[in-house]
């Protein structure tokens, strides 16, 4: 069960660390893919691929397949709201926008998760959490400066973009509601089952992807490291934070996931690090503490 007074404990900040790892990664793996790709094409392989990768270790486990079309209903919804629509908004809005855009505007996700939870009414809208979201949002910005290239459509994209991060806001709200004692992995597979269906549908009727020529290896190295690391991999350790943290914790990541890209690139490829991009990092630390609220707690009582 989540916390009652929405913080997270050390253990699942570590998760939410790995997580904006794994997923930063998918603005990467897209961009390198769509180059070849049609984007709903890559989004129906990005979803088949991540449940081929996890069926087997269902076995493993000993988690069997829901029984009736009831049980599998819920695993639908998330599917759809968690991958088919998000996925598909992004992956399109990457093709009018840049990555580095489409990352901020990413992390909007928090937010919203925060006011869908609250006009649900499940969870009380704290001005804490969304002083420190709003924040943590500021934070993003300065991080990634506004240096991006104008594109046409880049309106569109825009849009697009926040579309689905208002998706992801109503995926965690039907997490909450429909998959209280799910297993992290069974949740996984099954949701990226139930959007391999929808997503073959969609792809097949509006792109035909069968008329397009072979991608080259690049292509498919992008599109296996988007379905194996950042769908598969991704979505156990996203399920496991939502189950012990709650859904508008477990959205923080989109917050960190600009930090560790930023990181990643200095410790891997030896990219230097600016000083606009240390503020920004200091500013999302700070939000994440106000999140959090514990360190608040603390000054009041020295008080």
């Amino acid at each position: 069960m989540p916390p009652s007074d929405n913080r997270i404990d050390v253990r699942d900040w570590s998760l939410l660390a790995v997580l904006s790892i794994l997923w930063g990664g998918s603005f990467f793996f897209n961009g390198a893919a769509l180059r070849e790709l049609p984007p709903l094409t890559l989004v129906f392989l990005r979803v088949v691929l991540g449940a081929a990768i996890l069926v087997p270790f269902l076995r493993v486990q000993g988690i069997g397949f829901p029984k009736s079309m009831s049980g599998w209903t819920p695993f639908v919804v998330i599917g759809l709201l968690n991958n088919v629509i998000p996925f598909s908004l992004i992956v399109i809005g990457q093709t009018f926008i840049p990555s580095g855009l489409a990352s901020i505007l990413n992390a909007t996700t928090p937010l919203f998760t925060v006011l869908v939870m609250a006009a649900a009414g499940e969870e009380t809208l704290q001005m804490r959490r969304v002083a420190g979201v709003a924040l943590g949002l500021a934070g993003v910005i300065v991080l990634r400066g506004w240096g991006f290239e104008t594109r046409a459509g880049q309106g569109l994209g825009i849009l697009l973009c926040l579309g689905g991060a208002v998706s992801y806001g109503f995926a965690a709200l039907a997490a909450r509601r429909m998959l209280k004692d799910a297993a992290p992995l069974g949740t996984a597979t099954f949701q990226l089952m139930a959007s391999t269906v929808m997503m073959a549908v969609i792809a097949g009727a509006v792109e035909q992807p069968w008329h397009f020529p072979m991608p080259g290896v690049t292509t498919w190295l992008a599109v296996l490291g988007l379905a194996a690391l950042s769908t598969a991999l991704a979505y156990i350790v996203f399920f496991q934070v939502l189950r012990r943290s709650g859904a508008s914790n477990v959205m923080l990541v989109t917050l960190l996931i600009p930090v560790t890209a930023i990181l990643l690139g200095w410790l891997v490829l030896g990219e230097p690090i600016s000083m606009r991009e240390i503020e920004g990092a200091i500013v999302i630390g700070s939000a994440l503490l106000v999140i959090d609220g514990r360190l608040l707690n603390l000054l009041r009582r020295g008080t």
